[in-house]
């Protein structure tokens, strides 16, 4: 089974910056597709940036495209999320997910997901 556990949340200033972790446990694939979700308080689940693990091609929201850059190590089987320039409107829960092929916008279709890890923004 595959497990994924995100880290690297706190507080920023607006301006400032984070990085996020997401560990990867477990069998893996070549085929797989990696995510950034991320949940404002009182809204629902947005996609934020995801990753082709075998080929490292990267798709954005508008929103974070030159502020955020995903990416992963492949020896640490890690995929991280570099938020620069962060905004009050960046501030959220924000969660790894993972899908054999495409990753799907609604969260809950893809394969794996983890428990969240909080980011807060002030300006």
């Amino acid at each position: 089974q595959v497990q994924l556990v995100e880290s690297g949340g706190g507080l920023a200033q607006a301006g400032g910056s984070l990085r996020l972790s997401c560990a990867i446990s477990g069998r893996t694939f070549n085929s797989y597709a990696m995510a950034w979700f991320r949940q404002a308080p009182g809204k629902e689940h947005e996609f934020v940036a995801s990753i082709r693990w075998s080929s490292g091609s990267t798709t954005y929201i508008d929103s974070v495209r030159g502020r955020f850059t995903i990416s992963r190590d492949n020896a640490k089987n890690t995929v991280y999320l570099q938020m620069n320039s962060l905004r009050s409107e960046d501030t959220g829960v924000y969660y790894c997910a993972a899908r054999v092929g495409v990753i799907n916008r609604d969260i809950r279709m893809n394969d794996y997901w983890g428990q969240g890890t909080q980011v807060i923004v002030s300006s």
